[in-house]
């Protein structure tokens, strides 16, 4: 159990990593965060930084995610005489921990992103046909009306109902459920700002 412990410890400070934040600094010397929508994110990266550091963001705060839930497992897995770690609760652990870095980062007073690089990252590692139904629906929304937010709000809607249609386990419904509220409620402002008119569309 203290490597479990060790594990999301782990998970969460890579989840933190402010990934925009330093490529804004590095490359413009600019706090993201008094740019834009003030969100370090990719999106805002790739508007007040750059397409390609923005992409470059995405894949990384992306990779945050999956390595939580694929790589570190297998690495806290030496420390492990039993080798219990089949467990499914303890790959949801260490995304949940992941994604939490990411959002509430401690390198930033805990106010980081969104989070949904990061959670398709760790659901690219645990239901990989779940997210690719999920990003389908966000790709659909996004052709639609480019509005990346609304897009990712969708996104994180469908999640708990495909867990439900593909008979997860009830522990994968409630974070998929989590997730979603999580999701939904980080992106408040641009609910108020889509229902104003007044949401940037990316493209």
């Amino acid at each position: 159990m203290l490597y479990v412990i060790i594990g999301v410890i782990a998970a969460y400070f890579l989840g933190s990593i402010p990934t925009g934040y330093i490529f804004g600094k590095v490359l413009k010397k600019i706090d993201i965060r008094e740019c834009g929508s003030g969100n370090v994110g990719a999106t805002n990266t790739f508007r007040s930084v750059g397409k390609i550091p923005g992409i470059i963001v995405l894949v990384i705060d992306f990779l945050k995610g999956y390595v939580a839930v694929t790589v570190l497992p297998m690495f806290v897995q030496q420390f492990f005489t039993e080798r219990d770690l089949s467990a499914e609760y303890i790959f949801i652990l260490f995304g949940a921990a992941a994604i939490s870095g990411h959002i509430w980062t401690v390198f930033l007073n805990f106010k980081g992103g969104k989070g949904v690089a990061t959670t398709a990252g760790v659901m690219a590692g645990l239901a990989p046909l779940i997210l690719l139904l999920s990003f389908v629906c966000w790709l659909v929304i996004f052709v639609i009306f480019r509005y990346v937010s609304l897009a990712s709000i969708i996104a994180a809607i469908t999640l708990p109902f495909f867990a439900v249609i593909f008979q997860k386990s009830i522990m994968f419904v409630l974070f998929a459920s989590i997730l979603c509220i999580v999701g939904v409620y980080k992106h408040r402002a641009n609910i108020k700002r889509l229902f104003n008119g007044e949401e940037k569309r990316l493209l």
